[in-house]
């Protein structure tokens, strides 16, 4: 009997990302965000919230990424680790990550760029509104400069994301099924 309860104790261990992660990520997540939509206060309301939009991110680049990720040997690890940080009261990690990343970006509009700004017709006689329309305003509210700027940044991203996706099909390309 002792020897079946050890190979259990190891099988446990060996699996602990696996068992430990729903319970982390989901079970307590769920259960605090009830506790906190009954609460009156909205601080535990803004924790749970945002950690709910983090949790949907992580997913999001999981499944989008997933042949990329399952080669780094400890994702799941460190994803119980940060899905930790993010749930325990002690850390706050969520409403951490709230307040220096996420409401910086919409509480301070001039840091960061629309790039799907299209402005609105005043009126039905009014001149129609194209992207020409819209780099003009844009040019005239910010200058030449943040123009080249952004077609810089959107040239230097979209050379990465190229790089990205040739090194994703190589890689691909050497596993097989």
């Amino acid at each position: 009997m002792g020897g079946g309860g050890a190979s259990f104790l190891k099988m446990v261990l060996s699996n602990f990302d696996i068992l430990a992660g729903p319970v982390v990520s989901l079970a307590y997540p769920l259960y605090a965000s009830i506790r906190a939509i009954e609460s009156k206060s909205p601080v535990d309301d803004q924790q749970w919230l945002t950690y709910w939009i983090l949790y949907s991110m992580i997913t999001l680049v999981e499944l989008t990424f997933a042949k990329v990720i399952e080669w780094i040997p400890l994702w799941s690890y460190g994803k119980l680790l940060l899905s930790c940080w993010l749930v325990m009261p002690y850390f706050s990690g969520a409403a951490y990550v709230y307040e220096h990343f996420i409401r910086p970006m919409f509480v301070n509009p001039k840091t960061r760029v629309n790039i799907w700004y299209v402005p609105r017709k005043k009126d039905i006689s009014s001149k129609p509104d194209d992207i020409l329309t819209a780099a003009e305003k844009y040019i005239q509210e910010h200058g030449t400069d943040a123009i080249r700027d952004l077609v810089n940044k959107v040239c230097y991203y979209s050379d990465v994301l190229h790089w990205i996706n040739i090194q994703v099909h190589n890689l691909c390309s050497k596993i097989t099924f």
